[in-house]
């Protein structure tokens, strides 16, 4: 893993990094907070620590700045100086911890065991999203608050782009919302299986497997031994399948116990406008503009199309819409109506120097045409995956860089439908 090191003082910086060789960090210390932003443009980092006073730029701007390079940065800020004000500031832009200088490196150390298992398994937002007023939906609520009682192995069957994983992470929180959590396509499973480490990170928290369908024959036995191992039964086990999918004979008795059907977005049609709303407020904020009003044109062209990519194709859909239009109302989706590719709209870099923003433009542009090949391929990772010319798990791995679920097709939604 990743770590960004930025403090202004060698001797200590220095202390700091050597107390980490050997570790699973692989460390990037730098004096200058400019120099700390050009690294967070030219590669993917978990982690930042940062002192609060830095030459040229507060550290407090630092985190602003890097937390829109990298959302899914984990921060801690540093500081002997630090009052409440800018503690309580810190927290709000994203940081997940304060040290107080002086500080032991035990704490250091301590501090980075923690955020380390953060970044490999992060439990999921308990106010994420959750849209339940179809029937169908309702049903699925009730069915997954009995299933929390309960620590049993799941299985989610539905379409592609339905939300198998969104209803694997509303299980988790249902059960132990602070427990740790990861998502994992099982086409990206070797015939070694899941990683021992990655067992051991997720003890007495949930690994969620993505498109059973996928799971190669080799990994079978794997996968089942790795679910009767000791680090295997501290884990929660839940996975996704096609609603015609089968488990092999391995895995039938250990994930098929118990099973929840997933229904399509085309079964929703009372979930659907609220659904719409929302995830135009979310990528409206995000670009920092007002959410558009629906206008009944466009409410009836949502309702009136049948869906064939579920809840992945309506986010698709909002995020390229946002993109190309800037009014105050909506009246139409532009490519719901021509069915058309629409055109590939990046967003403008932060002033710096032209090399810096060509890098930013590439990676925005990167993350668009991943999410474009993965919904064409409607979540069949390996076919996504054939298409660009990688191999399933580098594919996968750069998802999980950009933040973009291999499940669902995009990140969770922040908050919860009232």
């Amino acid at each position: 893993m990743h770590l960004l090191l930025v403090e202004d003082k060698d001797s200590f910086r220095r202390l700091l990094a050597q107390a980490l060789e050997g570790s699973v960090w692989t460390v990037q210390a730098v004096a200058d907070p400019q120099e700390a932003l050009r690294e967070l443009q030219a590669r993917p980092f978990q982690v930042l620590v940062t002192d609060l006073r830095l030459p040229g730029m507060s550290g407090l701007e630092l985190i602003r700045r890097a937390r829109r390079l990298q959302p899914g940065l984990r921060v801690a800020l540093m500081s002997a100086f630090g009052e409440p004000k800018d503690i309580v500031e810190a927290m709000r832009l994203g940081a997940d911890d304060f040290l107080p200088k002086p500080f032991d490196l035990d704490v250091f150390l301590a501090l980075l065991d923690r955020l380390h298992v953060l970044v490999g398994a992060p439990p999921p937002d308990p106010a994420e999203l959750w849209v339940a007023h179809s029937p169908a939906m309702q049903a699925l609520d009730a069915a997954l608050a009995q299933a929390a009682g309960t620590l049993l192995p799941l299985l989610f069957r539905g379409e592609r782009g339905a939300g198998r994983e969104r209803c694997a992470r509303r299980l988790h929180v249902l059960r132990h919302p602070e427990a740790p959590y990861r998502s994992l396509s099982a086409a990206t499973l070797g015939p070694e299986g899941p990683e021992p480490q990655l067992l051991s990170l997720l003890r007495g928290g949930s690994l969620y497997l993505g498109g059973l369908d996928f799971l190669s024959p080799e990994a079978t036995g794997a996968l089942a031994r790795a679910m009767d191992s000791p680090p295997g039964k501290q884990v929660a086990w839940m996975g996704g399948i096609d609603p015609e999918g089968s488990l092999p004979p391995e895995l039938a008795g250990r994930l098929g116990s118990l099973e929840l059907r997933v229904p399509p977005l085309r079964e929703r049609r009372e979930d659907l406008l609220t659904l719409a709303r929302l995830l135009l407020e979310r990528g409206s904020h995000r670009n920092g503009r007002p959410a558009p009003w629906l206008e009944r044109s466009a409410e009836k062209q949502l309702l009136d199309h049948p869906w064939p990519g579920n809840v992945r194709e309506l986010e698709a859909l909002v995020d390229q819409t946002l993109r190309t239009s800037d009014g105050r109302a909506l009246r139409a989706f532009p490519e719901l109506r021509l069915g058309g590719a629409a055109p590939l709209c990046l967003p403008w870099p932060e002033r710096a120097d032209l090399e810096t923003m060509l890098k930013a433009v590439a990676r925005s542009a990167e993350a668009q045409l991943l999410q474009r090949q993965l919904a064409e391929a409607q979540g069949d990772l390996p076919r996504a995956a054939e298409a660009l010319g990688l191999t399933v798990r580098t594919l996968a791995q750069r998802l999980r860089d950009h933040g973009i679920s291999l499940e669902d097709g995009a990140g969770p939604l922040p908050r919860k439908a009232p």
